[in-house]
């Protein structure tokens, strides 16, 4: 598959705030990645981290959280929304899960919104897996 001439990817789906929740995140985008022929290590290690943030760190009880998947051009971008914004991770954080998405991420940050919520997003090239 040549990424040059790929359409826009898309792939979203609402979970619980639950552990449940974020094991069925990093299944559901393995499998969507699989569908897409895209590589599966980094991608899954990184959902797996912000699923695992967003229900320990972001949770609110009866609030969902969000898993989004997007490739454009050679760029995978993965976020996650949960519903609390006044928690935000800390960019020298004490943390190994966030070392270890900045380590395997090209870019990341945090956007606010709507009120009360915030995302997570990561982004990094892709190859077509062979």
């Amino acid at each position: 598959m040549n990424l040059e001439s790929r359409e826009l990817l898309l792939f979203s789906v609402q979970l619980s705030s639950t552990p449940r929740g974020a094991r069925l995140a990093r299944l559901l985008a393995v499998e969507q990645l699989r569908s897409w022929g895209l590589p599966l290590g980094d991608p899954a290690h990184i959902v797996a981290e912000l699923a695992a943030n967003a229900i320990t760190h972001g949770r609110v009880p009866g609030r969902d959280f969000q898993l989004g998947l997007a490739v454009y051009a050679d760029t995978l971008r993965i976020e996650v929304a949960d519903t609390r914004a006044d928690r935000l991770p800390a960019e020298g954080g004490s943390g190994l899960g966030l070392v270890l998405v900045r380590e395997l991420s090209d870019r990341w940050g945090v956007t606010l919104g709507p009120a009360p919520r915030k995302t997570v997003w990561v982004e990094l090239a892709v190859r077509t897996a062979s």
